[in-house]
């Protein structure tokens, strides 16, 4: 295996590694959208979460990104095409953010110096519960390689926020139900 392949696979097996070393959400999801960007030689890369109703994204990580670009303003899923794909299970891909009418904010897109954008979703059990973008500085084709190395990302991603919602949840029936052993003990 050499060059572009070794990256991928390189950097799978980091991110398999810290989906299973922590159950830190913030802490897998920066290494994520790291470990992307570099694999995939891009801008920058950023891993946005549904919120509860389900009308925008927020910003769960990024890499790359400057903070007035990550300040630009909600992405309403209504307003976003791109997204609105995308969390219907779709991976999608736009040849220039700055001019394509399914992107949000094409004038801050221009600004930030960002062309092609690659969008894979976050799926647990079928749903939609976010995206995983990459970003570029030119229009870029992104090969087949490139398009299973993201999505495969994302379904690592999307199994790490689970797990870390599922421990949560454990966590915190485990927690009643001690308070409730101890209030039965002191009667």
């Amino acid at each position: 295996m050499k060059g572009k392949e070794e990256n991928y696979f390189t950097a799978l097996y980091e991110v398999a590694k810290t989906v299973n070393a922590s159950l830190a959400p913030s802490q897998v999801l920066e290494k994520i959208v790291s470990c992307v960007a570099g694999a995939m030689k891009v801008k920058a890369c950023s891993l946005r979460l549904l919120e509860s109703r389900r009308k925008k994204l927020l910003m769960g990580a990024q890499f790359g990104l400057s903070n007035g670009y990550i300040r630009k303003g909600p992405i309403l899923v209504e307003e976003s095409g791109l997204d609105k794909k995308a969390l219907k299970g779709k991976t999608i891909w736009l040849k220039n953010a700055q001019t394509d009418k399914d992107f949000q904010y094409k004038d801050k897109a221009k600004a930030e110096g960002i062309k092609s954008v690659l969008v894979v979703p976050l799926m647990v059990d079928k749903k939609a519960i976010g995206v995983l973008r990459v970003y570029t500085r030119e229009e870029r084709k992104f090969d087949a390689d490139e398009i299973k190395f993201l999505e495969a990302v994302g379904n690592l991603s999307a199994i790490a926020l689970e797990k870390a919602r599922l421990h949560q949840a454990l966590r915190k029936d485990y927690d009643l139900l001690v308070a409730h052993k101890y209030r039965i003990d002191d009667n």
